[in-house]
Formats: C-alpha cells, sequence, structure tokens
C-alpha cells in the first residue's frame, strides 16, 4: 500500500499559469485518487478564484511582483516578500507536502524557494521559451525541470531537463467537434472562411485597435467573416465605438466567449497573443495560426515563443508595432490560401504533446515514492 501523496502546487496570476497547474493536480487524482493537492497562490490573483471553482483548495500569499518602472514602490513589494515567504514556511511544515510543483507566477518564488531550504523536493514547469528569471534561480536546487521547448540546458541544467509539453485544458480535446456543427453553433455562415480573434486582457489593446481601424476593410469581406473577442476589460469601450462606427454584418464581437473547444472548430485561422499555454493548445488543435506577442511581458519571452515556431514553419508572427497596419491584411491573405494554411496546420501539429500532463504527475509522484 502506497503512503498518502501530499503534493503543493503553487503559481497563477494569469490563466496560462493556471490553466496547467489544475491540469496537473487532474492528472495526479486520476493517477493517485487519494492523492491530497494543496495549492499556493497570491493574494487577488485569479487563481484564488479558479483552482477553488476546479474543486481544489488553495492558500493565499501576499506577493507581488517587482515594479520595473517606479523602483521606489518595491519597498512595499520586499516586504510582501518577506512575508510570503514565512507564510509558505508555515504553510509547507503544517501540510508536508513530500514534494512541491512550481507553475510560474508570483506565489511559486517563495513557495519552490522555502520548499528547497526545508528539503523537499521540487518540480519545475517552465511554459515559454525563454526561462523567468525565478525559474532560472529555483533551476539551480529543482530536482526535476519540465520544459515546452527544446533548448532550454541554456538556462537550466540538462541533466533535469524532461521535455513534456505544456499540459492545456482537458476540454479542448474532449469530444471534437466538427467544423460545419460549430459554425451552426456559433449562428456563422458555413459559406465564408472564419477568422478567430482570441483577446481578452489587458494585453488585448493593439489587437482590438488592429480591428477597430479597419471595419470597412472588414465589411467588404465577401467570403470571410471574423469572431473577434474583444476582453471583458474593454466591452465598453468597444460596444460604444461599434455603435459610432456601425458593425460590419460579418464581425461577430464579444467580450468573453466561454466555449473556446468551439470557437477554434469553426476558426479557419486564429489571432492570438503568443502566451506558452495558448501556443501548447494550438499545437495539440493543429490550428493555422498568426501570432502577435505582447511586448509587456518579462524577458520579452511571447516574441521567443513565437519565433521557435516560425522557424519550424509552424506560425506567422505580426510584430505589436506592425499589427495595426498589417495584421488585418495578413489575416485575410492567409485564411483563403489553402496550401498555407495545411501547411501551417500540419507543422503546428507535430510539435503536440498531447500527454503532458500525465507525463508531469508521473514524475512527482516518482519524486514523492523517493522519501
Amino acid at each position: 500500500m502506497s503512503k498518502p501523496l501530499r503534493i503543493i502546487i503553487s503559481g497563477g496570476g494569469t490563466g496560462g499559469h493556471i490553466f496547467p497547474a489544475v491540469s496537473i493536480a487532474n492528472a495526479l487524482r486520476e493517477l493517485r485518487p487519494d492523492a491530497d493537492i494543496l495549492f499556493v497562490g497570491a493574494e487577488g490573483r485569479m487563481e484564488m478564484q479558479r483552482v477553488p471553482e476546479a474543486g481544489y483548495t488553495i492558500k493565499g500569499l501576499p506577493v507581488a511582483g517587482f515594479d520595473r518602472r517606479r523602483l521606489w514602490r518595491n519597498i512595499g513589494v520586499l516586504i510582501k516578500l518577506m512575508k510570503s515567504r514565512r507564510m509558505a514556511r508555515r504553510i509547507i511544515k503544517d501540510f508536508r507536502p513530500q514534494v512541491a510543483v512550481g507553475v510560474g507566477g508570483y506565489a511559486s518564488g517563495p513557495t519552490l524557494n522555502m520548499a528547497q531550504k526545508m528539503g523537499i523536493p521540487t518540480l519545475i514547469q517552465e511554459q515559454n521559451s525563454y526561462a523567468g528569471v525565478t525559474n532560472k534561480l529555483l533551476a539551480k536546487r529543482a530536482s526535476a525541470i519540465c520544459t515546452a521547448y527544446d533548448g532550454m540546458e541554456r538556462f537550466f541544467p540538462a541533466d533535469r531537463i524532461t521535455l513534456t509539453g505544456n499540459p492545456v485544458r482537458q476540454n479542448l480535446l474532449e469530444n471534437p467537434m466538427p467544423r460545419a456543427e460549430a459554425l451552426k453553433a456559433l449562428s456563422l455562415d458555413p459559406a465564408r472562411r472564419t477568422v478567430l480573434i482570441v483577446g481578452g486582457s489587458l494585453g488585448a489593446r493593439t489587437l482590438n485597435e488592429s480591428i477597430l481601424g479597419h471595419l470597412d476593410v472588414i465589411a467588404a469581406q465577401q467570403d470571410v467573416q471574423v469572431v473577434w473577442q474583444t476582453g471583458k476589460y474593454y466591452d465598453a469601450e468597444i460596444t460604444a465605438r461599434l455603435s459610432e462606427a456601425g458593425c460590419p454584418p460579418n464581425l461577430k464581437a464579444t467580450p468573453f466567449i466561454s466555449d473556446m473547444a468551439t470557437a477554434y472548430a469553426a476558426a479557419d485561422l486564429v489571432i492570438s497573443r503568443a502566451g506558452a499555454g495558448s501556443i501548447s493548445e494550438f499545437c495539440l488543435l493543429g490550428k493555422p495560426v498568426i501570432l502577435v506577442p505582447s511586448p509587456n511581458v518579462a524577458e520579452d519571452h511571447q516574441t521567443q515563443n513565437a519565433m521557435a515556431l516560425v522557424r519550424k514553419e509552424a506560425a506567422i508572427c505580426v510584430t505589436d508595432a506592425q499589427a495595426r497596419d498589417v495584421l488585418l491584411d495578413t489575416a485575410l491573405q492567409t485564411v483563403r490560401d489553402e496550401e498555407r494554411l495545411k501547411t501551417l496546420a500540419t507543422n503546428i501539429h507535430r510539435l503536440a504533446k498531447p500527454h503532458a500532463a500525465r507525463q508531469i504527475a508521473e514524475m512527482v509522484i516518482a519524486l514523492a515514492e523517493q522519501q
């Protein structure tokens, strides 16, 4: 009889960190239904809501990110970090995990660092092609490092790296919907090519402006329709501007798409930021994509993510600075180019790692059983 399994999973801040974390937890539960899993996140961040919704317990730390522009504000950040370290130590001491898993985000730094100091094995899940500062520091004492891209030995000890890919939302892969059925479900025209634009966060402004500045061009397209997730933050502004300018009949704007599986199934081409989690989903779905890397991320890692695909002819990249002028035109040309779409779909699908969550869960269990 195996001894009880207790695992801490720490990180969050964005869906790109939370979805993989929950996927790993779900895989652990599938392999070991007796597993006791505790999440540690950052107070006020989205994981404090999303993790309980997924059926897991979470504790919050007051940790916050460093302000690189207004350095004087970091006095408060350092105070929060010290408090978070003390709280993380107490959480670990009370919960007594065999392994601590870090998926990135503010909370993973103090939690995994404290676990390492207390002699608990740690596993890092690095989602991007360019490692962040926190993970590079944690890697020095990590027991295992799971990556989604080749060539990560430039950041981490090569003997501890395993190329697993990024875990994704399981519901995207369950019962895939045929394109015709997805178009019908979304009340779209099956005779038109469909471009899906996935914004949705504070970083969506450039994508939104790329559409708002060319409504007349969209209206003139007889064979293309656009589904546009604008993001809840921008909903009021965009609704007002569409009301003033007139929304083209072949443009469907919505602040949030709850059923992304259906939206992806309907799309012939996707336009998206270049977050690691989103890219992993496109790989698994074999979906042609134009990536617009956000310039407002640490170490410009979204550009690195995008170029890793571009080098393999698995995606098209349009820079944030170029997007307002060329993004829509690039999308219209691409969505009509059947051979280009096939090439992009084939090449991106080759990069898929469909069993990432289970592989990582197996590694976590192996580390736990060594204790």
